[in-house]
């Protein structure tokens, strides 16, 4: 059993100061039982808690941590832009660095914006395919996480055609209104609604590759699709890649499955693990962002020398020869082990990779949407979870989230892993 005592204790401190004892909701491990982990440090690929217990983490952040935690380069960067101060509400040479390293990478996002997290990234970029179509309406697919924008929580109505419906108290119907929930990889069913809805829709915004469900790949020819539609009819494409991002390829899910958005977002790894976020596009798009043009936008912090530090650092190791060739190395190798493990046990599986993310579905059905991700037994996920954390691996405490790996993730990180996987499913 974990040694649980010093973490049991904040919990329950944290429930009276905080909603459920937490920041974030799904930290509150309501999804898979038991206490959350109160995390005292990290470095590389572990994390240890106030009690002590070490874990192997592939969390990382949610993803931000591709070089593993505390990387020994983005530290000794940042202890160097703390003693210069720590924010100017000013431009400063870092953020013009960034934004140029960002565009080399994503040559879609001829003009960025910095701002703070993801949520502030797709809300600002629908915001900006407003202002340049002229258009209300957008569409978001099913399972495709956006932030807690009032617009963006938003379920799908009682039928194909309805437009969506609140998703949580607090959130108007009026804004509702204007947003079309659909399934994703129904290509059909998309073109349908873009050939009724045309001339009112100003953009449609997903996840390239679904990582708020778990890791749902798009179907050959979906994205291009979805892209030949949205040119079709003057509808602004955004490709929302705050998790895939320097994730799926150096260039995110655009490079590898080779699509050009019209408007792209970003979060996470750009920051080093820095509170951080970017949205940015075509030109002609971009130029209507105040001050050049009249959609407003605006963020004191934005472009904060300790995220603009920590996100040049991250990237000049990404892109150091042959960081990617050994990181997906390692992917592949968790990727198989896993697979391996659920064969010798028995246990019915589905396991999906995108570059560096992953995720393992308890369903022998294909996973390509909402509905068939909601396959996936909860109770068994909640087993081999609480499973796995008695054997120091630190997975996502739902069923419904990626699991990522670093580059500071090793071979022998990797054999614990599954043999830690073998034993739990065999039991399972």
């Amino acid at each position: 059993m974990l040694r649980q005592k010093r973490s049991k204790e904040l919990f329950r401190k944290a429930k009276r100061l905080m909603p459920g004892g937490v920041n974030s909701p799904v930290r509150a491990f309501k999804a898979v039982g038991g206490t959350p982990l109160f995390i005292r440090s990290a470095r590389g690929s572990k994390i240890y808690d106030v009690d002590g217990n070490e874990y192997i983490d592939y969390v990382l952040s949610w993803g931000p941590l591709i070089l593993g935690h505390a990387h020994p380069r983005v530290v000794s960067a940042l202890k160097r832009a703390v003693e210069r101060g720590t924010s100017y509400g000013a431009p400063t040479p870092l953020e013009v660095e960034l934004a140029g390293m960002i565009r080399r990478a994503y040559p879609s996002m001829e003009i960025v914006r910095m701002v703070n997290s993801g949520t502030e990234a797709t809300m600002s970029a629908i915001r900006v395919a407003r202002g340049f179509t002229g258009r209300d309406k957008i569409i978001k697919f099913e399972g495709c996480y956006h932030g807690h924008a009032d617009g963006l929580l938003v379920k799908a109505g009682s039928g194909a055609m309805t437009f969506g419906v609140p998703d949580s108290p607090g959130v108007p119907k009026d804004y509702a209104r204007n947003t079309i929930t659909l399934p994703f990889n129904n290509l059909k069913l998309l073109e349908k609604v873009i050939k009724k809805e045309a001339g009112k829709i100003a953009c449609v915004i997903l996840e390239p590759v679904v990582g708020n469900i778990g890791c749902v790949l798009p179907r050959d020819g979906f994205l291009e699709g979805v892209r030949e539609l949205t040119r079709r009819y003057g509808i602004v494409l955004i490709f929302d890649e705050v998790m895939t991002g320097f994730r799926v390829s150096y260039g995110g899910a655009q490079e590898a499955y080779r699509i050009r958005p019209d408007m792209t977002c970003l979060g996470k790894v750009i920051g080093g693990g820095l509170p951080v976020g970017a949205y940015g596009g075509k030109r002609e798009i971009m130029r209507m962002v105040a001050p050049d043009g009249p959609v407003y936008q605006a963020g004191t912090l934005s472009g904060n020398p300790l995220a603009m530090t920590a996100g040049i650092e991250t990237l000049k190791e990404l892109s150091r020869k042959d960081t990617y060739k050994r990181l997906l190395k390692k992917a592949e190798a968790l990727e198989e082990a896993l697979k391996d493990a659920s064969e010798r046990a028995g246990v019915k599986t589905r396991l999906y990779r995108a570059g560096t993310m992953f995720c393992m579905y308890f369903t022998d059905t294909e996973v390509v949407d909402y509905p068939t991700a909601a396959t996936s037994d909860t109770r068994m996920y909640s087993r081999f979870f609480r499973g796995m954390l008695e054997r120091g691996i630190n997975l996502a405490p739902s069923k419904f989230e990626a699991g990522f790996i670093s580059t500071a993730h090793s071979m022998a990180d990797i054999n614990k892993t599954a043999r830690a996987a073998y034993e739990v499913l065999k039991r399972l």
